[in-house]
């Protein structure tokens, strides 16, 4: 399946893409795409019922984030060798984490506002993954039993509050429209590898980023077992994966940021599309 949140920004509702591509009305199943209705049982529940059943949505209503109510909202920094490499930083030996804040994610489409006087406003695509089930001290060859699903996530990142502001990389992550996840929250089934996915980014219609989920240096399944040998994973928890080479900060001789205007296009294989614009904070 492919579930979606629709709407006005907070007050989304839960749709299903059918297979003809529209959107439809899942409000009389579930009251939201959450933690609490991406469980098995629930998942299992939606998967029974006949698309064409359901009321198709009219018109073209804004996509919002994939996933409502996210506990927490995990980040695999330095997750391809040739991205590592292009940052000047060394293969980590353990999945690198840091945190974004929830009040970063916005919908896939939605503008992305880059902070007051910032200059060093960078894009990357990734892989989210949305978990669940209750996740504890899981071996890594039951880990994606416990991922609800996947999408696609740009980790927008300021590159001088995330390394020269003093303290952790979540500074430069974590402002306010720096996570845009969606369009869809595609179930597990639908994805038959997981690890060999393709994903671009282009700004303004030129290719940046092109990369493949086969190449990461910690696959999925060994992010879960890893963080969750750390803390407890929860349904409705987002862990975005790393990114592909083609970065702005990676450009030689010359690093390349964004600015106002500027639009970001994001795909994933089977997953879908983002377009995001670019907007400065007032």
């Amino acid at each position: 399946m492919k579930l979606v949140r629709y709407g006005k920004a907070g007050a989304e509702k839960p749709g299903l893409v059918g297979p003809d591509g529209k959107i439809r009305d899942l409000s009389d199943h579930v009251s939201d795409i959450t933690g609490e209705t991406i469980t098995s049982s629930s998942l299992s529940k939606l998967k029974k019922l006949d698309p064409d059943s359901l009321p198709i949505v009219k018109g073209k209503p804004r996509i919002g984030p994939c996933v409502g109510n996210v506990g927490k909202m995990m980040c695999i920094g330095l997750n391809y060798i040739d991205h590592a490499k292009e940052t000047g930083a060394d293969i980590p030996e353990h999945p690198l984490l840091f945190m974004k804040a929830t009040s970063a994610i916005i919908g896939p489409n939605d503008n992305v506002v880059m902070p007051r006087k910032s200059k060093t406003t960078d894009w990357e695509v990734e892989l989210g993954v949305v978990i669940g089930r209750k996740a504890k001290y899981v071996s890594k060859d039951d880990a994606l039993k416990y991922v609800a699903g996947y999408c696609v996530a740009n980790d927008v990142s300021e590159r001088t509050f995330q390394k020269s502001l003093t303290g952790q990389w979540t500074k430069g992550k974590s402002c306010d429209t720096f996570g845009p996840l969606g369009p869809w929250l595609v179930t597990r089934d639908e994805v038959k590898d997981v690890q060999n996915l393709e994903l671009t980014l282009d700004v303004n219609g030129k290719r940046m980023q092109t990369g493949s989920t086969s190449l990461m240096i910690f696959t999925v399944a060994e992010i879960i077992e890893h963080l969750s040998h750390l803390f407890t994973l929860n349904p409705g928890d987002v862990i975005i994966t790393g990114t592909p080479p083609g970065v702005g900060a990676g450009i030689k001789p010359k690093p390349k940021f964004l600015k106002v205007g500027d639009v970001m296009e994001l795909s994933i294989e089977g997953l879908g599309q983002q377009r995001q614009t670019v907007k400065m904070d007032k």
